[in-house]
């Protein structure tokens, strides 16, 4: 993930997305690309602790040039589709649950509608009802917006609802049959 989030450069071979090779962009390029193109969902979550969830919604959207209202207008939308409480919305990430973090990084991660939503676990710290709601929501993303969603996962109750599923073992990866419809 870190190598299609061009968080990581190859140590050999390369990395195309979408025609483009990543290996050999220059880093502002790389930046660009980024804050365009990716929307990261980290596993340890990566927020700011000193800001308001708000504020982390924002901060790309402001890395974007985006206006302020705009971003505070998109940022509570997106913060009420991950269903979190308004007076929550304000409060510092420190003094929010793991699961009330979790949804804020998936809110950051949709900020700038991105074209690609790279998910470590996006469900790990949620209660069952809260991470079925989250699904639904990467999926309808997924199928209104055309954006990929790639999962990394060891929930099988979640990687059942993807629609391709491919095993990473031993250093190979492979991708798994389609289930069958029932």
């Amino acid at each position: 993930m870190s190598l299609l989030g061009a968080l990581d450069k190859p140590t050999s071979g390369d990395v195309v997305v979408n025609g483009v090779s990543l290996a050999g962009m220059p880093d502002g390029k790389l930046t660009e690309y980024r804050r365009r193109d990716i929307g990261f969902v980290f596993q340890q979550f990566n927020l700011i602790p000193n800001l308001s969830a708000m504020d982390n919604v924002m901060l790309p959207m402001e890395f974007a040039g985006m206006r302020r209202a705009e971003r505070r207008q998109r940022a509570t939308e997106l913060l009420e589709q991950v269903q979190l409480d308004p007076e929550k919305q304000v409060r510092r990430i420190n003094r929010l649950s793991g699961g009330e973090q979790q949804r804020v990084a998936i809110a950051r991660a949709l900020a700038n509608e991105p074209k690609l939503i790279l998910a470590d676990e996006p469900t790990g710290n949620l209660d069952e009802q809260t991470g079925d709601h989250i699904i639904e929501l990467l999926s309808s993303l997924s199928r209104d917006h055309t954006t990929t969603i790639l999962v990394v996962t060891h929930d099988n109750a979640l990687a059942n609802k993807t629609d391709r599923r491919f095993r990473l073992q031993q250093g190979r990866l492979t991708e798994e049959p389609p289930r069958a419809l029932v």
